[in-house]
């Protein structure tokens, strides 16, 4: 064991601890050591009876897991929930959401809303998210104010969109606020090709060669309807993931988002040039875009990764509820009980997602030398018992509301069940502010 030292800031002392890596693993009557925004040491209880702590937190019949990764969401579309619900993908994009986002998105909006997702996904045990929204510059203001780990992939789309009047712009603001950023440990930033619809061919060039350049993530919805694939093979004879290939695109790097369509030409694209899959199922299930095979990828070692999509789709940010989801959902859509076990739903939630933004290194797993991004979710409660397997347990019988305790970093942002976030108290009457002025509008224009 690597020597701790002399005192360490904080020692949590939960029932269970399960790191993720190795894999399968559940400690019980175990220590994890935190110091600088660090895990330092992972301990027996005996170990850590001698070990000096400025903070000792007794954290009885709670497991603790690495913070939770939302791979994939529009964190400032919270401002959107339920605005239209019960409509097809393009229904709801071409009809609603496209219109609604013309008429009101700018900075506050974006600002407001990536808030109100931060809150939540705080508050649910998420510690790092990727979003692709507009005025990226403005959720990472957000996010660094929250203390929040987030990728932010900034949009790239050939039409107008709202903070930039083309992709070059686009593309221009995005390189802009990484250089501006890049120093920061918590926050990353990708290229976001909104998808193969919305960029053409010289666009998608151009961030090829810029994310190769820059060795940047790119982070795009692909394959999400069977009517996309449909339509690009009408129109040009291929499916977007064989345009993508064509086009340099497929690579570690790239974040493949939905796939909902996938034939064994596309799985052999995926294998051998390592992308990771981004699955979304509350949101594909709500939109009846399609199934992502979860239980296939898996099978031939790609990588997956799991997002709840924005809560305009969604409706909620809850990574916990996903994972039950993602798992009774491969269950039911292959055929098999034995399909994304509770251990395998845990890493796709975590380390999968660690793994799709290339930052592994960091957080996704309890391991020594890895910043201290912690979950710990409360399994004292009736609807729990008995506890035989924590990691079932967590899987199947817990949401949000379970979650207690969160660090990001190590720096706490959520104790018993309270958030420790700035500005706190004028949230709600904004947010209800926003929503006032949406509704009605919408009225007057039903």
């Amino acid at each position: 064991m690597t020597p701790l030292p002399d005192r360490v800031d904080l020692l949590i002392l939960p029932r269970w601890i399960v790191p993720v890596i190795p894999a399968g693993t559940v400690l019980e009557d175990h220590a994890l050591a935190v110091h600088k925004g660090r895990i330092v040491g992972i301990l027996t209880r005996a170990q850590a009876a001698n070990v000096a702590a400025s903070e000792r937190r007794e954290l009885p019949d709670q497991v603790l897991i690495p913070g939770l990764i939302n791979a994939h969401g529009h964190a400032a579309m919270s401002l959107f929930r339920g605005l239209a619900d019960d409509l097809p993908l393009m229904s709801w994009l071409q009809e609603h959401i496209w219109p609604a986002e013309a008429r009101w998105v700018n900075e506050d909006f974006v600002r407001l809303g990536t808030r109100l997702a931060i809150a939540e996904m705080l508050r649910g045990g998420t510690t790092c998210f990727a979003d692709m929204y507009f005025f990226p510059d403005v959720a990472a203001e957000a996010a660094i104010e929250a203390g929040m780990r987030a990728q932010l992939a900034f949009p790239v789309i050939d039409n107008p969109i709202p903070g930039a009047r083309d992709s070059a712009e686009g593309i221009s603001r995005g390189l802009k606020l990484r250089d501006e950023i890049k120093h920061n440990p918590l926050i990353n930033v990708a290229f976001g090709p909104h998808s193969p619809y919305t960029v053409g061919d010289t666009t998608l060039a151009n961030v090829r060669m810029l994310a190769d350049e820059l060795e940047m993530p790119v982070h795009m919805h692909v394959h999400e309807t069977s009517g996309e694939v449909s339509d690009a093979m009408s129109q040009s004879g291929q499916r977007p993931l064989q345009r993508l290939k064509a086009l340099g695109l497929l690579n570690p790097r790239l974040q493949a988002v939905h796939m909902t369509q996938i034939d064994e030409d596309d799985l052999d694209l995926l294998v051998s040039h390592g992308v990771s899959v981004i699955h979304c199922p509350e949101s594909n299930m709500k939109l009846a875009s399609g199934i992502c095979p979860v239980q296939r990828l898996l099978e031939a070692g790609v990588n997956v990764a799991l997002g709840t999509d924005g809560a305009a789709s969604n409706n909620d940010l809850d990574m916990l509820g996903e994972m039950r989801t993602a798992s009774l959902l491969a269950k039911s859509s292959s055929g098999s009980p034995t399909a994304l076990n509770a251990h395998q739903a845990l890493h796709m939630a975590t380390m999968g997602g660690a793994m799709a933004m290339g930052i592994a290194e960091e957080t996704g797993s309890l391991e020594v030398g890895k910043a201290a991004d912690i979950t710990a979710v409360d399994l004292s409660g009736l609807v729990h018992q008995p506890v035989y397997h924590p990691v079932s347990q967590l899987l199947y019988t817990c949401h949000a509301s379970q979650v207690s305790h969160v660090w990001v970093a190590g720096r706490e942002k959520l104790r018993a069940g309270r958030l420790i976030l700035p500005d706190q108290d004028g949230l709600l009457a904004a947010v209800n502010q926003w929503s006032q002025q949406i509704l009605q509008r919408d009225e007057e224009n039903a």
